[in-house]
């Protein structure tokens, strides 16, 4: 049963009342120490909300100076594009409002805002990617093995927060867990700090609000939903790549979004096998082609007959591995026929996980065994 993942709740206030409690008041001498007036018109709204909400401040004190009748779309569309300037900002805003009074030609106005992360816990974050990015990537890694790392690393250090409490990145960073929102949060952060540019999506997936991201490498774009690729419950070490990379047609099999987006139409395999041809790093991409299970889209290594079968377990026992992952092609019947088969190379116990591979008639088959 899929997680129930919730986040970007970004609660919406827009309501013209007056706040009893203004908790911080910051006014232009500090937000906009280019100018001497206490003044600012609606070309220079954007810079005072931007700054204040990357200095997050909670109550933001201004006079305007132009069409009041107008105010209050100014002010929304002034707000939403600070948002807008940096998703980290945007995602950890948990609400907003405002309210304004005055005559025909100006107002004295007021926007409070609130945030899921405070300045000290973001502070907290830019500090432990910048740790955590230190170790795990490497002189000479380009970005392709940058985001394998960064996602393992995801992967590997974050459990999904089931109470449904947690929404960011200092949550997973702090404690270890978050939900999607979180996720996509960290993710944004460590790609966005080693240079991989990416956004924030939001949709739904599993019946619920969802949030992943969309990286772009070498000028092509991809769905990475690090949220997905964890186990729940959480597997202690286990890492799934069904959500690595992906065109906007192998996401929109199981997540939908209604903001228009950059498109993801490049197969990251297919990317991969030009890579692997014209990249010195040919054997980078050779590790992720495998790592990934695209050799199941190979023509030639597709198993027919027990025979086959016996072939290429014998090749990994070899290797000292005690599983394989293979495409079938052929009747179920014949399928199980070839896993009994395998007894006759000594094994003690043979287990198996079959599912339909895609649209193409054949069957994606997991064995794993035990030697005597």
């Amino acid at each position: 049963m899929r997680k129930n993942r919730f986040g970007l709740l970004i609660v919406v206030l827009l309501a013209l009342v007056m706040i009893i409690v203004i908790p911080r008041v910051v006014d232009l001498d500090t937000l906009y120490a280019a100018s001497t007036e206490r003044v600012i018109t609606s070309e220079s709204m954007h810079t005072v909300l931007t700054t204040a909400m990357l200095g997050r401040t909670e109550s933001v004190k201004f006079t305007y100076k132009g069409k009041i009748k107008t105010l209050k779309a100014t002010l929304q569309k002034a707000i939403e594009e600070a948002m807008a300037s940096d998703p980290y900002i945007q995602y950890n805003i948990k609400s907003y409002a405002y309210h304004y009074k005055g005559n025909n030609v100006s107002a004295e106005v007021t926007i409070d805002l609130k945030y899921r992360e405070t300045k000290a816990q973001t502070a907290y974050v830019e500090r432990r990617v910048k740790e955590i990015l230190e170790e795990i990537i490497t002189p000479g890694m380009n970005s392709h093995e940058k985001v394998e790392a960064i996602h393992d690393w995801i992967v590997l250090h974050l459990a999904y927060d089931v109470s449904l409490r947690k929404y960011t990145a200092y949550d997973g960073l702090a404690t270890g867990s978050t939900v999607c929102q979180g996720y996509s949060l960290l993710a944004y952060k460590m790609l966005e700090q080693s240079g991989i540019k990416n956004r924030i999506v939001e949709g739904q997936a599993g019946g619920q609000l969802h949030a992943w991201n969309l990286v772009l490498l070498d000028g092509k774009w991809y769905h990475l939903d690090t949220t997905w690729d964890d186990p729940t419950p959480n597997q202690p070490g286990k890492v799934s790549y069904n959500y690595y990379l992906l065109t906007d047609d192998e996401m929109g099999k199981d997540h939908t979004w209604q903001k228009q987006y950059p498109k993801a139409s490049s197969l990251y395999r297919e990317t991969l096998n030009v890579l692997q041809q014209t990249d010195n790093k040919a054997d980078v991409y050779d590790r992720l082609y495998n790592k990934l299970d695209y050799v199941l889209y190979n023509e030639d290594k597709i198993i027919h007959s027990s025979a086959d079968l016996k072939a290429l377990v014998k090749g990994k026992m070899k290797e000292e591995q005690k599983a394989v992952l293979f495409r079938y092609s052929g009747e179920k019947a014949r399928l199980l026929e070839a896993l009994k088969d395998l007894y006759s190379l000594g094994l003690n116990s043979v287990s198996y996980y079959v599912s339909d591979f895609e649209d193409t008639g054949d069957m994606k088959v997991k064995v794993s065994w035990e030697l005597k």
